[in-house]
């Protein structure tokens, strides 16, 4: 059957049966993989060649990992070196370590082909896991962070161990020795020097062309590139294209390249699942039914011990060690990789590449799963558990306002509360803020207000309001949500993250919002102007202007908000707008300042009463 009937077919089961599962709760992830077993020759048959397709889908998978670069500055990436390399070093280290000595002493494997197969099944899904953190919105959480770094440095590992598989089969070839690692230097140089004096000289060209589609094609043209680039050398694609999504993470181009990439990578990733899915087959299920069910249940409880323990030696609290272990318990794609090299170099038999095929796949299958086990069971032990004990007992106040969250914004709006004798009540789950901030009048309570318990026994139901600090977006837009369910009536002043957060919580009908750092960012731009000779008051002007216009912009692109291109045609239009503007009160001031030079009073200023 042609590829392209076989992907039309994909597409179509994919558009009926996903969002099926959706509305009986099937995650997404777990959709397109049962789509991929009853397409696959095990039920219907009805596209029986996924090897064309899946070398399709893995282009998801590198622009996944070219998206999660485009979100981390080479900064923020230094900042994660210690949870990389160290939590993801020892995450391998351990959970290869076990999963290889336990294979080499109760399977019929030689010890280096045990190495190959440990490690392997030490890899978790980057591409299932990262997705399920984003359908959760739990990706910038504590635990999401550590898991992609974690993620981050398997990927890196895996480069090595199939760099490593010819040499453990006895075949030690040129391609692995001082010239291939000095190739890969080399390569890595040459991408940054690229990202740095060629391509974005190149997007600029291209942008003041007009031609807004040739946009989407520079991005297609990076990862495509970049892509053949790893492949000829032998790196792994996906790393490359991490690699090459961080150095163009501070480029002023950066969303024109995510929204250029992002319906592809849905698209394609959809169609990786689904093939996975294919890979099944279930007449090995019938013939080795305890190999394969013992084996997945073993690799995930191994794993997830494995990676709990380890983040909890690691000075992380019990529950997000636990999210952690859950997280990465799977297989990884990456573990196909492997195990089809080490069949070729005769390392793995044909008889066990098909069920180490299965376990992994069923591993990943089970992830949404133990998600659901860790939601509806788990976490209420430990949110009971971590709170009643700790948390200050509230008491009860009236005609008073609630302030969630005491970092450096709920301190400030807390102190002018105090010198107006307001009383407050304010919630902080850090505890080195808690001493310190006690002497400013209104008591500060250590407890976590995303609680229901402790939010309500601040006294919400006798509230004058409700100032809603919290730094993070999850957090707030969980209390924000709870306050809207159970006090519709009270009114809520707003901090935003960002834009997107100030989208999120007008849905909810929330009007008062501030986003963070916005105003001091313009009280910047205005001095900014000053120290640059503009007029005092055409500057004060200006600023009013920006903020008036952005007020009106928030507005209008509420609706519009999920659409990355259809947000920056409005960011441009708004611009444009603003700079009419900003050049006709400079000609204004211009020919202002020339009349009064002409008329020998350039110091005098205009006015317009006749008997001046």
């Amino acid at each position: 059957m042609p590829m392209l009937v076989q992907i039309t077919i994909f597409i179509a089961a994919a558009l009926i049966l996903v969002p099926f599962g959706k509305r009986i709760g099937i995650p997404t992830v777990l959709g397109y993989l049962f789509t991929g077993i009853l397409l696959g020759p095990s039920v219907f048959n009805i596209a029986n060649d996924p090897d064309e397709i899946m070398k399709l889908a893995e282009y998801g998978v590198i622009m996944l990992m070219f998206l999660i670069g485009l979100e981390l500055r080479p900064q923020r990436l230094w900042q994660m070196r210690q949870s990389i390399f160290v939590l993801g070093g020892l995450q391998m280290a351990v959970t290869g370590g076990v999963l290889m000595l336990l294979l080499w002493l109760f399977l019929p494997f030689s010890f280096s082909t045990s190495f190959v197969v440990g490690f392997a099944l030490a890899l978790s899904s980057t591409a299932f896991v990262l997705q399920l953190l984003r359908d959760r919105q739990q990706l910038k959480s504590f635990y999401g962070q550590q898991s992609f770094a974690i993620l981050l440095f398997q990927d890196i590992a895996a480069m090595v161990l199939l760099a490593l598989i010819p040499l453990l089969a006895g075949h030690q070839g040129a391609h692995h020795g001082i010239a291939y690692f000095a190739a890969v230097i080399a390569t890595f140089s040459g991408l940054f020097l690229f990202s740095r004096y060629i391509l974005r000289p190149l997007f600029r060209f291209v942008a003041k062309s007009g031609a807004t589609e040739l946009l989407t094609a520079v991005g297609l043209f990076i990862v495509l590139a970049v892509v053949v680039l790893m492949d000829a050398i032998g790196i792994s694609t996906t790393l490359g294209a991490f690699l090459t999504g961080v150095l163009l993470a501070d480029s002023e181009f950066r969303h024109e390249l995510e929204g250029s990439i992002q319906p592809f990578k849905g698209l394609l990733l959809g169609l990786f699942f689904m093939t996975v899915g294919m890979g099944i087959s279930l007449n090995i299920i019938i013939e080795q039914p305890l190999l394969i069910i013992a084996g997945t249940f073993a690799l995930i409880l191994i794993k997830l011990v494995c990676v709990t323990l380890i983040a909890y030696l690691r000075q992380h609290r019990l529950a997000n060690s636990f999210r952690l272990g859950v997280a990465l318990a799977q297989g990884g794609e990456f573990a196909f990789v492997v195990f089809s090299v080490a069949a070729s170099e005769k390392m793995i038999s044909a008889a066990m590449l098909a069920p180490l095929t299965l376990i992994v796949t069923f591993s990943m299958m089970l992830t949404p799963a133990l998600f659901a086990i860790l939601d509806r069971w788990i976490e209420p032990v430990f949110a009971k558990h971590e709170h009643s004990k700790q948390y200050d007992e509230i008491p009860q106040h009236e005609n008073h306002i609630v302030v969630a969250g005491f970092g450096r914004f709920g301190q400030i709006v807390s102190r002018i509360a105090h010198l107006h004798h307001v009383r407050f009540t304010a919630i902080d789950n850090n505890i080195d803020n808690i001493d310190f901030v006690r002497k400013y009048g209104g008591k500060v309570y250590y407890g976590d207000a995303t609680v229901p318990e402790i939010l309500h026994s601040a006294g919400l139901s006798s509230a004058r309001l409700l100032v809603l600090a919290i730094d993070d977006v999850e957090d707030s837009m969980n209390i924000a949500r709870h306050i809207r369910l159970y006090h519709p009536e009270l009114p809520i002043l707003a901090r935003a993250r960002d834009r997107h957060h100030v989208y999120l919580l007008r849905e909810l009908g929330i009007t008062h919002i501030w986003r963070e750092t916005y105003l001091s960012a313009l009280a910047m731009g205005e001095q900014m102007l000053l120290s640059l000779g503009t007029d005092p008051q055409l500057a004060k002007k200006h600023i009013q202007q920006f903020f008036e216009y952005d007020e009106q912009l928030l507005q209008r692109q509420q609706g519009i908000y999920a659409d990355p291109q259809k947000l920056l045609e409005s960011n441009r239009d708004m611009l444009h707008e603003l700079e009419n503007l900003f050049e006709n009160d400079e000609f204004v001031q211009e020919k202002n300042l020339a009349e009064e030079t002409f008329s020998g009073n350039p110091d005098q200023p205009k006015t317009s009463d006749p008997s001046a």
